[in-house]
């Protein structure tokens, strides 16, 4: 923790530099709120709290116990599938930059409200994160929508993604909610993905809560971090209700929340000793229930009208569209249509079949909901995001959220190896096709162009993490195809025809600081700009913008230069100023000669000359990349599948005294990262492979001489 005198020092420079940023608004909002003493601040909190947790026992009390709140505690709350007052229903989304713990954070939530009660579920962790790839990388790449009732009222929660490569999700999400709640880690302070999410909800004029998770961490610093977060609000342009946010002090993990500072060393020991502290997650529920304002909109005498964010495939009830209704009321059996985004033309017109809210792991069936409910309706099979859903009268589609636009892009393709076959079931190029619109249908972040000419697709989307989990989850359907490297979407500039203008990132990283000065020398090698060099606990936290470019294939290096302590993060910046070649980072490949089985006998005259990707017994073909040369200079033709030829006076058994380094096998993102612009990404449902898009090597010399710049080949 800061000293007194230190954190007044910094508070006292707020104001100043939020006039320097000639932010008058913000600036008057943060001298207010800064004036104000912080053992004032956090008795008025405390009184406050005190009041709400009392008109919370019921609830508190069931926390304590370790349990759900009972049938009795609950009578008055209602039931879920109602159609309730407008007054007495909140809509707030929950966002925050990656591994903050707002997932974990959106469980104690449902726990404390008892909507797991009776689940097998109370005793999970993350349970809104159930798609396979979630719980496997722990992060969230699926928007959920699930609800509870408190204190008489609803509350719908919508967890986000917080990796900026899933952003698309992020700014649909924004139109169903009337406020957000902005997890920020007590350590960390606001990240790269923190200021993505908070532009967005600040823009839509939406007044967030804070909530400062992990303050137990004996590195958490929530002065410092506040701070930070003032400067970033005022940076952004926030007005003064909204630089008034309210703070809440929490740690998920354990399950309990303050808004009172001074109560988190009794609340952190309770939860070291095994003891269930009884205000669990009472402070945050009532903040929401008393500062997130209720929907607006209008339920009699207008028609239905509700704009779709979200998809999702029911095995039973076929596509359902999930959205917030923002006029008029709907039941089971009425009759809707489908208009067009912008153009307003009637797609498709049918009934409703089903109306139901998602609360925890369950589905609750609605006979009816109103304008400002989150609800999926069932009926009308070719709904897509950003369509509007409405009665038959309606000839107006609503307004939507223009998306982010994809800064980097890959070419989907049959998988025409030697292999090819072996292992997946959908194979053909109308398969590809099909499915990949199926996946555009539902992320809008998504482009998929088709010139309708040749078999392969182009994919256009934010980043390498986003583009390797549709190819996963592509594999691990039963695909098998062949991927490009991903290249960066250049474009012209509108004033300057001549000028090519080329996206850029601002990346934010913590190291050691033994491993900052290797980080900024390649980075800058790479054409990027260091912006800031702050201390933050015992990382160095840098700040840098840099071409997109300058960024694919640096995440392994990343990874190997800090030793696996380093933290990077990044988001789309804007489109600037093409900057020129950049310098060559990655060594040539050996190429496979012949096709058959690798031998170790081969191998072990190969491994000398570089590090090697395949494993004695593996298959390979012409053409395949099978290691890297540990000197840069062209590629190495080499034949893997040379055996050791056998006289009477040399016996078989002699090869089994090699030894070969073992072979760690690739992940999507390491081989998205750095396969080469020459080089394809062979996809199957077991292996994953590298080989040349031009597998004969004669072809290959001759397509060699004829090869042009990388920006013509986009720009085109």
């Amino acid at each position: 923790m800061l000293s007194a005198v230190r954190v007044a020092g910094r508070r006292a420079a707020i104001p100043a530099r939020a006039a320097a940023l000639r932010y008058p608004v913000a600036a008057a909002g943060a001298a207010a709120r800064l004036r104000l003493a912080p053992a004032r601040r956090t008795a008025e909190i405390g009184i406050h709290t005190s009041a709400l947790v009392h008109n919370s026992a019921a609830a508190a009390a069931a926390s304590a116990a370790g349990s759900a709140p009972s049938a009795g505690s609950r009578a008055s709350t209602g039931d879920l599938g109602d159609m309730i007052p407008m007054d007495r229903i909140r809509n707030v989304g929950i966002i925050a930059h990656v591994d903050h713990g707002k997932t974990t954070l959106v469980d104690c939530l449902l726990k404390q409200s008892g909507a797991l009660s009776g689940s097998t579920a109370m005793q999970e962790t993350r349970v809104m994160d159930s798609n396979a790839l979630e719980k496997e990388r722990g992060i969230t790449i699926l928007s959920k929508v699930t609800s509870l009732m408190y204190r008489d009222h609803r509350i719908n929660i919508v967890d986000t993604p917080g990796h900026a490569d899933f952003g698309g999700e992020v700014e649909r999400i924004l139109s169903m909610v009337d406020s957000v709640v902005l997890v920020v880690d007590a350590t960390e302070g606001p990240m790269a993905q923190t200021k993505f999410v908070l532009t967005k909800a600040l823009a839509r004029g939406l007044r967030p809560l804070v909530v400062l998770n992990k303050i137990d961490r004996p590195s958490s610093r929530p002065d410092e971090v506040d701070l930070e977060l003032m400067e970033l609000f005022m940076a952004l342009g926030a007005t003064d209700e909204q630089s008034s946010y309210e703070l809440i002090f929490a740690s998920a993990k354990d399950g309990w929340c303050t808004r009172s500072l001074e109560d988190v060393p009794r609340l952190a020991a309770a939860a070291a000793g095994g003891e269930r502290p009884a205000e669990g997650m009472v402070p945050l529920l009532d903040a929401i229930v008393s500062e997130v304002p209720s929907p607006k909109g209008e339920r009699d005498g207008v028609p239905f009208s509700m704009l779709v964010t979200q998809l999702e495939a029911n095995p039973y009830l076929g596509k359902c569209a999930l959205g917030r209704v923002t006029s008029g009321t709907v039941r089971v059996g009425d009759k809707i249509r489908v208009l067009e985004p912008g153009t307003g033309q009637v797609r498709e017109e049918g009934k409703v079949t089903r109306l139901f809210l998602r609360s925890g792991v369950q589905q609750v069936e609605m006979a009816q909901a109103g304008a400002g409910d989150l609800v999926s309706v069932s009926g009308v099979p070719s709904v897509g995001v950003n369509t509007t859903v409405a009665a038959p009268g309606v000839a107006e589609p609503l307004e939507f959220i223009p998306i982010d636009p994809p800064t980097i892009s890959v070419t989907f393709s049959v998988n025409d190896s030697p292999l090819a076959g072996r292992e997946g079931s959908l194979l053909t190029s109308t398969m590809i096709r099909d499915r990949l619109r199926r996946e555009a249908e539902t992320n809008v972040a998504l482009q998929v162009i088709d010139d309708g000419k040749s078999e392969a697709m182009e994919v256009r989307g934010r980043g390498e993490l986003q583009l390797s989990v549709l190819i996963e989850t592509m594999r691990r359907e039963g695909f098998e195809l062949s991927v490009t490297p991903p290249r960066v979407l250049f474009k012209r500039d509108p004033d300057n025809k001549g000028a090519v203008l080329e996206p850029y990132e601002e990346v934010v990283i913590d190291v050691d600081h033994s491993s900052a000065g290797t980080v900024i020398e390649k980075l800058t090698k790479r054409k990027g700009e260091l912006k800031s060099f702050t201390d933050v606990a015992d990382k160095a936290r840098l700040v840098l913008h840099i071409p997109t470019r300058g960024l694919l294939g640096y995440a392994s290096e990343f990874k190997n230069d800090t030793h696996g302590t380093g933290v990077m993060n990044h988001t789309f910046l804007r489109y600037g100023e093409h900057v020129g070649p950049l310098e060559k980072t990655r060594k040539a490949s050996m190429v496979c000669l012949s096709p058959g089985t690798a031998t170790a006998y081969a191998l072990n005259t190969m491994e000398p000359r570089g590090r090697l990707f395949i494993r004695g017994g593996d298959d390979v073909y012409q053409g395949m990349v099978v290691g890297e040369l540990s000197k840069d200079g062209s590629d190495l033709e080499v034949n893997p599948t040379k055996a050791k030829q056998l006289t009477n006076i040399r016996a078989a058994g002699k090869d089994d005294a090699i030894r070969l380094t073992p072979v760690k096998p690739w992940s999507l993102e390491e081989v998205i990262a750095y396969v080469n612009p020459d080089e394809a990404i062979e996809v199957t449902p077991t292996q994953i492979r590298l080989r040349k898009q031009v597998l004969d090597p004669a072809k290959r010399k001759q397509q060699s001489r004829k090869r042009i710049s990388d920006d013509s080949q986009i720009l085109e």
